[in-house]
């Protein structure tokens, strides 16, 4: 049987194969082969070559058991056809004829198969390799010896239990004999060195050009080694020959008694420590138990469960190979391209692969996980004992491990081999109590609409160890109990990816593979769009993967989130949208894949570049690298490759863990004042309405100034395009009124302005600049209703430059926030989250600038304790625009790890607010009317009228509700205010009165 293996893959570790880590009490000792049906026909061949004309001529005689058979000639030049002697001239379909033979008829052909385009037959000075359809060949088994004589220098290769070489007149005589019956021969030749020895019964040699034969020893040791693995695990050699045989093609194929091995390929490194070890396995898988394709391809899953897989478990990388494996599934499997496993034949895709092999080779590790060691090699070795030269299904597989294990496995095999698809599991709901002494912790487990049986590990992790389980599932909705002992802190479900499953969205990195297996997808042009030469081969390449090509300033938002995207170019303005700064040297070509921030089940990619030489060089390459989250090209030489982290498990956290302080290390202000002054930026969060905050946050301005006169004060109260109105109140050209009515602080930002008027009034007196940090509210307000797609194009170009939108965890606090408020459901969560973004980095970008133009500053910014807490909203994204050290101090929160430098706590402190009139206003176009009253009103009491329309306090005008607040804001309790308004009349229509009002 030829197994195809394709070209290589990519491993680096070195594989250390002994000792053996799964070790097999006993060894099946080599048995003799087993009786065969008699239907099986014999076929001779003898064939040679004129070397000049690249041609192959043969003869073949076929002796067959009798019955009607088909004869495929596909391709070749047939010269005679005799049947019993006779000549006969039969009528040949889609390269193929029938014959009904008598037991023991006997069919001889001549035939010619020339070197060309679309032929079968590679002949040349170099060697001659003849794979598939070279020679007439019959439906199924067939026992064959082959003959053949070939240059002088040529060494010749086929299955063969026996070579015997010789002499004549064309060069060198060779004959095979395989006393087996085999699927197809196959023959390679050319001018190797032959290097060859006796290990353990075989007779190991290995086929390498003269450029390469100095492979012969390492590849002759590590043979050995892979024999040495295997015999300990399955039985001893099943040929008394075994070759490894260069291949002038680039692919690798296994054949009874040898391996081809692509000469682009079996210089690298990890090919002994990987592909050599695979191709050796398939000698008993595939080789010796042949595969029954009609009821599905087993080989390939089992053979790479014990080889490549296996590498890695001896290394103790098992659980990310299977890892992989999963993530693959996860990658190339769409509903649409799965399929049952009875349905595989062989790799045509990478969803045919991801199933074929990687699925196939999770179900054995079920297999051998839940029936043990002993159990599951005792199944193999009982398969191979009995199918040895036969057509193996997976029902005889079935059969083999329920005869090793005494044990009905219909139900497994159905599930994973008759049905597509594979489970999801989801913890729902989850409840910890006391019991006897010990934790009780329920779980109820989801896995989906479709029912598995699954058996998978578990563990709760408590303060002291953890509680391994293993929980079965088998209901849609499963309820189970894990006593545990200690106080349980975490859940992790298969943190060794033993089970077959779906990967939640936490365990899986952004990879490449994500990009590429796209069906559809948006590619966001560079500056510059088509006309840019440096990526015309980038569009080209993505657009033929039905990428849809979209203008930068043309995309929408809602586009972004709902699809895979490929960002061209790092100074893309959608790159600095999402990503912001993009901290990463780019000689070369660099694709690094992303998470969409607005859609974690979807990825953004970025493309870079500096020539377009390297996207030709490069790019067609990343196919092979799907895994990866980034990858580096240079000359079209990777020269960076690297996954980014992610969960290991289906992991929970079940408490949150319980912080506390020694109080007898506690810091007064003053000292954590000297701590923080060495800090470029010093962020005080606040909760707005808490004066004690603010009058915590002016002293520790007052400390830093008195330690370094050059500080700014950045606060979140006051918008940007008001800075004007800021800076000549402190530099004392206008009044604190005039003041507050420019800057709109009441409209603006609405908290009782004594809570920051000794700090601008402190900022006031020491000229100490005060930074406006906000965007316009309106800005906000848009975005957090419809999206940044609401903007108009004026209002898009107030955005901060670029924006972070990655980071997770601030996500899922913001989340928290928005679903607690009235309504939340009422929009997406989406359009809320962008806000947020927006008015961080709008901060974090003013900050940035204005120590940019003043780095002799120091900055102590003033923002709600949201803003600054783990340094998610503002801190980090200052940090990411000018790396300045920073220090965070909240006033009040949870004593949680990395929330900030220093927590205070200080006692309340009430402030006097303005005295108010008690009313209920309406903003019109001549002024404010009064709407109603609260009860107990002094307005009410005073004698103003619902429908009066306020005109004037004190002989001020009053236009909108801001002028009162200014005016009251000046006023205290007792203290009495003329009121002007405009009343209507029943007859004689309006008239101006004064009210006065005692506050």
């Amino acid at each position: 049987m030829k197994i195809d293996r394709g070209t290589s893959r990519d491993k680096k570790a070195y594989l250390s194969l002994l000792p053996i880590v799964w070790i097999m009490t006993g060894i099946l000792i080599f048995t003799p082969s087993p009786s065969f049906p008699e239907n099986i026909p014999t076929i001779i061949m003898d064939i040679s070559f004129d070397m000049s004309q690249k041609v192959m001529k043969g003869k073949s005689i076929i002796t067959f058991p009798g019955g009607e058979r088909y004869i495929r000639s596909k391709g070749l030049r047939i010269l005679t056809i005799k049947l019993d002697g006779d000549p006969i001239a039969p009528a040949v379909k889609d390269g193929a004829f029938r014959i009904d033979a008598r037991e023991g008829s006997v069919l001889e052909m001549g035939y010619e198969c020339s070197h060309g385009e679309g032929s079968q037959c590679m002949i040349g000075e170099k060697g001659i390799v003849l794979l598939d359809d070279w020679y007439p060949s019959v439906e199924g088994l067939a026992f064959y010896k082959l003959s053949t004589s070939v240059p002088g220098d040529f060494q010749a290769i086929s299955e063969a239990e026996e070579i015997a070489t010789g002499k004549d007149q064309d060069g060198r005589r060779v004959t095979f004999t395989f006393p087996h019956p085999l699927e197809g021969i196959h023959l390679v030749a050319g001018d190797y060195n032959v290097k060859s020895e006796s290990y353990r019964g075989v007779a190991l040699s290995t086929y390498f050009f003269p450029e390469d034969a100095g492979l012969a020893d390492i590849y002759m040791e590590h043979t050995k080694k892979y024999i040495d693995l295997y015999t300990g695990l399955i039985g001893r050699f099943p040929f008394r020959r075994f070759s490894v045989v260069e291949n002038i093609l680039p692919t690798g194929y296994s054949m009874p008694t040898f391996t081809l091995l692509g000469r682009d390929v079996v210089r690298l490194p990890f090919i002994v420590r990987t592909s050599l070890g695979h191709e050796l396995l398939h000698q008993w898988f595939g080789n010796l138990v042949y595969v029954d394709y009609e009821s599905g391809n087993w080989v390939e899953g089992l053979t790479t469960y014990l080889s490549d897989h296996l590498y890695e478990e001896m290394e103790g990388r098992g659980w990310e190979y299977r890892k992989q494996m999963l993530l693959d599934y996860d990658s190339y499997v769409t509903p649409e391209r799965d399929f049952p496993l009875r349905e595989f034949r062989s790799r045509t895709d990478f969803a045919s692969k991801a199933v074929g092999y990687g699925k196939s080779a999770m179900i054995f590790h079920m297999l051998k996980t839940s029936l043990g060691d002993k159990v599951f090699f005792k199944a193999i070795t009982d398969l191979i004992e009995r199918e040895r030269f036969r057509k193996a299904s997976w029902d005889d597989i079935r059969m083999a491990f329920e005869g090793a294990s005494g044990k009905d496995l219909k139900w497994f095999f159905r599930q994973w081999i008759e049905e597509k698809g594979v489970p999801s599991i989801e913890v729902i709901r989850w409840n910890i109590s006391p019991k006897d002494f010990h934790s009780a912790v329920s779980l109820e487990i989801t896995q989906g609409e479709k029912r598995y049986i699954i058996d998978t590990p578990a563990a709760v992790k408590t303060d002291q160890g953890e509680t391994p389980v293993s929980l079965r599932i088998s209901d849609a909705t499963q309820r189970v109990e894990i006593i545990a002992e200690g106080s349980p802190e975490r859940l992790v479900i298969d943190k060794g990816y033993d089970t077959m499953r779906r990967l939640s969205n936490k365990e899986i990195p952004p990879r490449i593979a994500q990009v590429l297996s796209e069906e559809k997808g948006i590619l966001i042009l560079p500056a510059g769009g088509r006309e840019n030469p440096l990526y015309a081969d980038a569009v080209s390449f993505f657009e033929d993967r039905n990428f849809t090509v979209r203008d930068p300033a043309k995309v929408k938002e809602k586009e972004l989130g709902g699809a895979t995207v490929v960002i061209l170019g790092f100074d893309n303005r959608i790159a600095r949208r999402f990503f912001g700064k993009i901290d990463k040297e780019s000689p070369g070509l660099v694709f690094m894949v992303k998470k969409n921030p607005m859609n974690p089940l979807k990825a953004i990619a970025l493309l870079h570049t500096d020539l377009r030489e390297e996207i030709e060089a490069s790019l067609g390459k990343i196919i092979h690298y799907g895994k990866y989250s980034i990858v580096s090209f240079r000359g079209g030489k990777n020269t960076e490759k690297k996954i980014d982290e992610s969960e290991r498990g289906l992991g929970l956290l079940l408490t949150e863990p319980v912080y506390g302080v020694e109080v007898s290390r506690a810091l007064s202000l003053n000292e954590i004042i000297e701590r923080v002054s060495g800090k470029k930026v010093i962020y005080i969060g606040e909760q707005h309405d808490q004066y004690s905050h603010h009058l915590i946050q002016l002293e520790v301005i007052r400390g830093l100034f008195r330690k370094n006169g050059r500080i700014a004060i950045g606060m979140e109260m006051f918008q940007r395009h008001f800075q004007k109105v800021l800076d000549d109140y402190i530099r004392g050209t206008i009044e604190e009124r005039e003041f507050l009515r420019s800057s709109e602080y009441f409209k603006q930002w609405g908290f009782d302005y004594n809570l920051y008027k000794d700090i601008l009034r402190f900022a006031r007196e020491e000229k100490i600049p005060v930074v406006a940090l906000n965007i316009r509210k309106e800005i906000v307000g848009k975005v957090a209703k419809g999206g940044i797609d609401f903007l108009t194009e004026e209002e898009k170009k107030e955005l901060p430059e670029s924006m972070d939108l990655t980071d997770g965890e601030y996500k899922e606090r913001l989340k928290e926030v928005f679903e607690m408020h009235k309504g939340s459901g009422e929009r997406p969560f989406t359009y809320f989250y962008q806000s947020q973004i927006i008015w961080d980095e709008i901060m974090a970008q003013t900050i940035y600038e204005f120590l940019k133009e003043h780095p002799e500053h120091q900055m102590v910014v003033l923002s709600g304790g949201g803003h600054i807490a783990y340094g998610s909203g503002i801190p980090k994204r200052t940090y990411r625009r000018n790396s300045l050290d920073f220090a965070i101090v909240l006033n009040e929160g949870s004593m949680e790890k990395g929330v900030a430098d220093y927590i205070l706590f200080p006692e309340p402190v009430f402030t006097v607010t303005p005295p108010k009139l008690m009313v209920m206003l309406r903003e019109e176009m001549y002024g404010l009317t009064i709407t109603g009253f609260p009860p107990h009103s002094i307005s009410d009491k005073a004698g103003l009228r619902k429908g009066d329309r306020i005109v004037a306090l004190d002989g001020e005008k009053v236009k909108e509700m801001q002028d009162i607040q200014i005016a009251l804001f000046y006023k205290k309790k007792g203290d009495t205010v003329k009121v002007t308004v405009v009343r209507k009349r029943f007859l004689s229509g309006e008239r101006e009165l004064d009210v006065e009002v005692t506050l």
